[in-house]
């Protein structure tokens, strides 16, 4: 496993459609911004002395390409994937490629929701989850990664670990 950076910034990425939050089903996701959501996560990070660096892509390449860089940059990543949850195994096994810990947040209690929102592909691989908070969640997530600079990236089923790159084997 590679050396966590614990003091590297907390990478927050959110998926499709969660550029619209705050006018896309309000009922279900609130009033408030994506906007909104960054600067709730930059003041909770503050609080520890820890900074974040936010990205939103409505394209799954884009986010891979971002969680790939994030290898030796970032000390945590906190994920809203959105309808790639459900449904995207290039998205979890990007993932596991920085060997940081990973927090799964949704604002909506995916669980109470359509049946198809109930399985996710991060879960598996993921530090920790965090559903039905509102943006909460966020600075929940945030709190537990800049919080816990010792917490260790989970030893997730086809992560590369040590020197010789030798995939875990199950």
């Amino acid at each position: 496993m590679e050396t966590v950076h614990p003091t590297g910034p907390i990478l927050v990425i959110n998926g499709p459609n969660l550029n619209m939050l705050g006018t896309r089903q309000p009922e279900i996701y609130g009033a408030d911004t994506l906007d909104d959501v960054v600067t709730l996560c930059e003041q909770t990070a503050a609080r520890f002395g820890r900074t974040v660096v936010a990205f939103q892509s409505n394209h799954e390449g884009a986010l891979i390409d971002r969680i790939q860089q994030a290898r030796g940059e970032a000390s945590a990543i906190v994920i809203n994937p959105g309808g790639l949850t459900h449904t995207s195994v290039a998205l979890r096994d990007a993932l596991v490629i920085p060997e940081v810990p990973i927090v799964e947040v949704h604002i909506s209690n995916v669980h109470a929701r359509e049946e198809f929102r109930h399985h996710s592909y991060v879960s598996p691989i993921a530090t920790a989850v965090i559903a039905g908070l509102g943006i909460q969640g966020y600075a929940a997530a945030i709190e537990y990664c800049a919080a816990s600079p010792r917490i260790q990236a989970r030893p997730r089923r086809g992560a590369i670990r040590g020197r010789g790159r030798r995939p875990y084997s199950e």
